[in-house]
């Protein structure tokens, strides 16, 4: 029996599980700059976002400096920006957008995300179905 030769499968590349707007993309580097200038001894490896329970509706987005990248974060680069999502929320998160938003009285990340079923009234919490859960 002779013996049976196997080529790896190329791997399409996976969809990112998150993206930047333009604009959200410069501020965070202007972000990371400024931090990076006021604690040079402390180097950020990215932008942590993820999701928590707590609001009215009853999940919050969270955005946050990373020191470094935990073993099972989904590492994504979008716009020359590191980002890292926890492994928990990236289910909730499959294919949003986030975006900055600047208006007379305020300036803002905003979620544009398609597994958002609600939010409240305030603008700091929404209701996020796992992605494949609505079908």
């Amino acid at each position: 029996m002779e013996p049976q030769i196997t080529t790896p499968r190329t791997r399409r590349p996976r969809p990112k599980v998150v993206t930047l707007s333009d604009a959200a993309a410069e501020r965070v580097k202007e972000i990371m700059a400024r931090k990076a200038l006021e604690e040079p001894e402390k180097p950020y490896a990215g932008l942590r976002v993820g999701v928590k329970n707590g609001g009215c509706a009853g999940s919050e987005y969270i955005l946050e400096y990373a020191e470094t990248a935990d073993p099972l974060d989904e590492v994504i680069e979008d716009h020359g920006v590191t980002i890292l999502i926890d492994p928990k929320a990236v289910l909730f998160l499959i294919g949003a957008q986030i975006d900055y938003e600047v208006s007379r009285l305020s300036s803002k990340f905003v979620f544009r995300n398609p597994n958002e079923t609600d939010a409240c009234g305030c603008g700091e919490s929404v209701t996020i179905v796992p992605a494949g859960a609505a079908e």
